[in-house]
């Protein structure tokens, strides 16, 4: 009896091929898996949104698969099954992050950053880019696995921080 080529795949994480001979190959390495990525963001103006769009946009281009929240739309369910996280936020007040929102979603997560993948970005109206130093160094005591620099933007993203969001995006996906 000939059963000629037989592949099995378990969960979509193992790949085997057992030819006729009872020969069993392993092409689990051939096999690529996409990262998750979740781009989570707070804008007041639209400026921080725009910067996770293309944060988005580069993860996806890079084959990930990312989804956009918003911070009150993001829970810490949605961050354990995400590979990689970009927390978006502007400068708000005396530079600090915006503290209805953003900073209770973040406080919710900031135990679990623990080797977790992520990236930073927001934009600011005046002063110079303090909050965001601040934010980082949170992220690094907490133990996060930074990714990549920073993205930060003086009010509207230009092309030059549109496309920095992208590669972060990009940085996220391969990570």
């Amino acid at each position: 009896m000939h059963f000629g080529l037989l592949r099995l795949l378990f969960a979509g994480r193992f790949n085997f091929e057992i030819d006729s001979s009872g020969l069993i190959e392993n092409k689990t390495e051939r096999m690529i898996f996409m990262s998750k990525i979740a781009v989570v963001y707070w804008s007041g103006t639209g400026n921080t949104e725009a910067m996770a769009n293309a944060v988005l946009e580069g993860a996806k281009n890079a084959g990930a698969d990312a989804v956009l929240y918003t911070a009150s739309g993001f829970s810490l369910e949605d961050f354990n099954h995400a590979d990689a996280v970009a927390f978006g936020c502007p400068s708000m007040g005396a530079e600090e992050l915006e503290e209805s929102e953003f900073q209770p979603m973040f406080s919710s997560v900031e135990g679990e950053l623990r080797d977790k993948k992520i990236a930073l970005f927001g934009s600011y109206g005046w002063g110079d880019g303090e909050w965001m130093r601040n934010w980082e160094s949170v992220c690094h005591e907490a133990g996060a696995n930074l990714i990549c620099d920073f993205v930060i933007a003086n009010e509207a993203p230009d092309d030059e921080a549109v496309e920095a969001c992208k590669a972060m995006g990009a940085a996220l996906a391969n990570a």
